[in-house]
């Protein structure tokens, strides 16, 4: 089965050119109009216009488009499915976002092996559209993001509500020192509710992109910053640091992205039982810290969730 027609045909859909598609999957621009015009001649109708924006979709492109992403995830799963070592019933390919896996991906990677230990584990770690993205491909069976995009042939669902916490190293005054101020990038809505919560805060003399990079330089040098209370409940505890009182907490609302057709429901069941079981750890009670934090909440917009992910969500509460 030649999938690298349909992976051809939605990276250009992707990109909006061939040229894009071209630099999307490292090939040359006459390979994929090459692969293109097979594909056209399969199905013995044009599938793109071209002009000198790019490449714009016939009323037959279209209808492709339906199908392309569930023929990929059919291919993909069927190599997955052949692939299953021996013993085991199954094989779940999961991916998420470097700041997820600790602790939250850790609990719940630590609940499949205790709970489900007859499904092989393939887990990966990536960016958000990189992850979503093969999971569109079949490559990955789930994939667990902070900020996941709408595209054809996924679902998405919430399967968690992170908190955002100012915390600081001892002996700091996090909320008058701007100098030892970290700023986290969690988000343009981050950003956004950070700047309405601190409208008089100077701009930080260290933006971090990645939150537990900035965990681990504050734990040495000392600073402010906000981070998952998750990544950071051990070192409330044993005293490295201590919660803001006062301090604004976010909402960061974490996702699951699978394919919308196909897939072993069971085997989906389970994963997410596993991510709820996560969650329930990850949201457990606020650390004694000696520092009492009179906070207020500030929730993120989330992604409006699907009818199926809706019924599944209510289905989990009444269980």
């Amino acid at each position: 089965m030649d999938t690298e027609l349909a992976r051809t045909f939605l990276a250009i859909v992707a990109s909006g050119s061939f040229v894009g598609a071209s630099e999307r999957l490292h090939v040359a621009q006459t390979t994929v109009s090459a692969r293109i015009r097979s594909l056209e001649e399969q199905l013995r109708r044009p599938l793109f216009v071209r002009n000198k924006a790019g490449a714009v979709l016939t009323s037959a492109g279209e209808q492709f488009l339906r199908h392309a992403p569930q023929m990929i995830q059919l291919w993909e799963r069927a190599r997955h499915e052949v692939a299953v070592p021996p013993g085991r019933r199954a094989m779940l390919a999961v991916g998420g976002e470097l700041s997820l896996w600790e602790p939250f991906l850790r609990e719940w990677l630590l609940w499949m092996r205790r709970s489900a230990p007859d499904v092989a584990l393939r887990v990966s770690v990536g960016l958000a559209d990189d992850l979503a993205n093969q999971v569109a491909g079949g490559i990955l069976d789930l994939a667990v993001v902070y900020a996941p995009r709408y595209r054809a042939g996924l679902k998405i669902e919430l399967v968690a509500e992170e908190r955002l916490v100012l915390v600081r190293t001892p002996g700091r005054g996090a909320k008058s020192d701007d100098d030892n101020y970290v700023y986290v990038d969690w988000g343009p809505e981050f950003a956004v509710r950070h700047g309405m919560a601190f409208p008089d805060r100077a701009e930080p003399g260290l933006h971090v992109g990645l939150g537990p990079l900035a965990l681990t330089y504050i734990l040495q040098a000392g600073g402010s910053g906000y981070f998952r209370l998750g990544a950071v409940r051990s070192f409330l505890a044993d005293g490295q640091l201590k919660l803001v009182r006062g301090a604004p907490e976010f909402i960061y609302p974490a996702y699951a992205v699978y394919a919308e057709s196909g897939g072993d429901r069971d085997l989906m069941e389970t994963a997410f039982a596993g991510l709820r079981h996560a969650a329930l750890l990850s949201q457990a009670g606020a650390p004694q810290t000696g520092e009492p934090s009179k906070t207020r909440e500030t929730r993120s917009p989330r992604p409006k969730a699907s009818k199926a992910g809706a019924r599944r969500a209510k289905r989990r509460q009444s269980a």
